[in-house]
């Protein structure tokens, strides 16, 4: 190729005089060149979803935090009538994990549905990954279980005679 490449502009300096006049690419630079366009765009959008999954996972600990706030009457009697720190702490975690899985879900569907109707607004047919697709649902979860342990923590720790007194 790079023999193509050299003949040719040859012939087109000869022919010219002037190296300046014209150009010769081969579509091994184009490729290269939307090879490095995608490794961009790629981080890019891995740099935003990293974002999109902080930003989610703050916000599952807020809601978390404001469920274990509210029910503290609650964890204060079940841990008055025997309920031990890792019942607390699983109540929790298992909220924090549904609530995220269940965006994931909705995201996920969303996704289905965006990738339907640009198939069919387009005329092409597309396809959805489901591998990718259920491995982002368990990442949801494991969102879930990372920014729902401090509340779930926070909930155990709790003593009883302390949670229902707050909770008056």
């Amino acid at each position: 190729m790079n023999a193509a490449v050299n003949s040719i502009e040859a012939f087109l300096l000869q022919a010219t005089r002037d190296e300046e006049a014209c150009t010769v690419s081969n579509q091994s630079d184009v490729l290269d060149t939307m090879d490095d366009v995608t490794d961009t765009m790629s981080l890019l959008l891995a740099g935003i979803a990293a974002i999109s999954l902080l930003v989610g996972g703050i916000g599952i600990m807020n809601i978390m935090l404001v469920s274990v706030t509210e029910r503290t009457r609650e964890i204060g009697i079940r841990k008055a009538v025997g309920a031990k720190r890792k019942h607390i702490m699983l109540q929790f975690l298992c909220e924090a994990c549904i609530l995220s899985a269940l965006g994931g879900l909705i995201g996920l569907v969303l996704s289905v549905c965006a990738v339907g109707y640009y198939g069919f607004a387009a005329g092409s047919p597309v396809g959805v990954d489901w591998t990718a697709g259920f491995a982002a649902i368990g990442f949801c979860i494991l969102i879930g279980v990372v920014f729902g342990s401090y509340p779930a923590a926070k909930a155990s720790r709790l003593q009883p005679i302390d949670a229902l007194h707050l909770g008056v």
